[in-house]
């Protein structure tokens, strides 16, 4: 069965996690990706965790259906051998610091010259030109300078990160999205596009309504911990046997049908909490009520007596819940990824599913340069001595 991408070459110059997982994704749905690194010691990436045979799990993560190609960047022949392989590529990401690519001869009026089809994909911290566009950024920085700090951690507490790359996440998908929108584009109009995505937008798109509110009302968001932002109750509750279970039963249908699965049912016509706009100026009241009403009851009969009302709440899972949770196990989105040591190492499956397409795992991470040779004979039927040549000089 053929894949959504077959036949899609894409060349990978990234780091880190961004422009890696977007490679990736893009490798999961059928593309050929070449993971270029440099040829002294690769990505940094591959030093990043905790390792398994000697590769970083961090690494292998975001790099798995790619074959591996390194090279001296800095090398003029290295850099002239790139613009080769661009020629013949249909998609080229990269997240340097901008000017870097256009200080080695790879900026986008050079590439799209030798190949007017090929898409750039250019993700950055901040963009490629205005003030920021040269202060270094990681997902932490990106977080701060969108707004997204500001807006998590406790009540009344410090801004806080988020518990995961969000904008590192964000930004791979956004790039993801926009090149196959040029893919598709470039049916019609035969030519390639830069596509850039920037772990700041991608951070500000994340922010509902927040930027709106404060333009037109002059109201800067709270930090509010675990609680819902439009919506109460919606929160984390403790069992009496110390489970966390999260409840989100804001709005006008859940509320009546939490307040009667309780047991009072009179708290819907309570005029605290009659309606949204009341729950919400009387949230703490409300959740003390909650509180108390989960601290009689063990996790598992909260649970059951919720989800029996047709009310949104869940457990609170630590990761070992969530590798034995059934319907992950249903779903079989805990996978074997080849692995040259190993056999296979276990990551999360993609998260998005094609019935007629389908993505497949069909190798793991490479090697620093694992697979030269191969590509340099598969893209540009280059010869045999001639490999040899650029290997014995350094260049790759």
């Amino acid at each position: 069965m053929s894949a959504s991408l077959d036949g899609v070459k894409v060349i990978d110059l990234s780091r880190y996690i961004a422009g890696p997982f977007c490679g990736q994704l893009l490798g999961d749905l059928g593309a050929d990706v070449v993971k270029v690194e440099r040829i002294d010691g690769g990505e940094e990436g591959r030093r990043v965790g905790e390792t398994v045979e000697g590769d970083t799990l961090f690494f292998l993560s975001a790099n798995r259906n790619k074959r591996g190609f390194a090279i001296d960047f800095r090398d003029k022949e290295g850099q002239a051998l790139l613009r080769q392989l661009a020629a013949t590529a249909d998609i080229l990401i990269e997240n340097f610091r901008p000017g870097t690519m256009e200080a080695m001869g790879l900026g986008w009026d050079v590439l799209s010259a030798l190949n007017p089809r090929l898409i750039m994909v250019r993700i950055s911290g901040f963009g490629q030109e205005g003030p920021l566009a040269q202060h270094p950024c990681f997902d932490g920085a990106a977080q701060a300078q969108s707004g997204v700090m500001a807006m998590t951690g406790p009540a009344g507490g410090a801004p806080t990160m988020a518990g995961v790359f969000v904008c590192d996440y964000s930004t791979a998908l956004y790039g993801v999205i926009g090149t196959l929108a040029a893919l598709h584009a470039r049916e019609t109009s035969g030519r390639g596009q830069v596509v850039e995505a920037t772990l700041m937008d991608s951070g500000m798109a994340l922010m509902t309504t927040a930027i709106p509110e404060r333009i037109l009302f002059g109201r800067e968001p709270e930090r509010l911990g675990n609680r819902d932002r439009y919506l109460s109750p919606s929160h984390c509750f403790r069992s009496r046997d110390g489970i966390w279970i999260y409840i989100v039963a804001g709005n006008d249908v859940h509320f009546p049908r939490l307040a009667a699965a309780m047991g009072r049912p009179e708290l819907a016509q309570d005029a605290r909490f009659a309606t949204f706009v009341a729950r919400n100026a009387n949230v703490a009241e409300l959740e003390a009520i909650i509180d108390a009403w989960a601290a009689e009851r063990d996790g598992e009969a909260v649970l059951e007596i919720i989800h029996a009302a047709d009310i949104p709440c869940e457990r609170v899972a630590t990761i070992a819940d969530v590798i034995a949770n059934p319907q992950v196990v249903h779903r079989k989105q805990i996978v074997d990824v080849p692995h040259p040591v190993m056999g296979s190492v276990p990551f999360q499956a993609p998260a998005v599913r094609l019935h007629g397409t389908p993505t497949v795992i069909r190798r793991g991470a490479p090697g620093l340069g694992e697979h030269g040779a191969e590509i340099l004979s598969d893209w540009l039927g280059m010869s045999t001595p001639e490999i040899e040549r650029l290997q014995a000089a350094g260049t790759i």
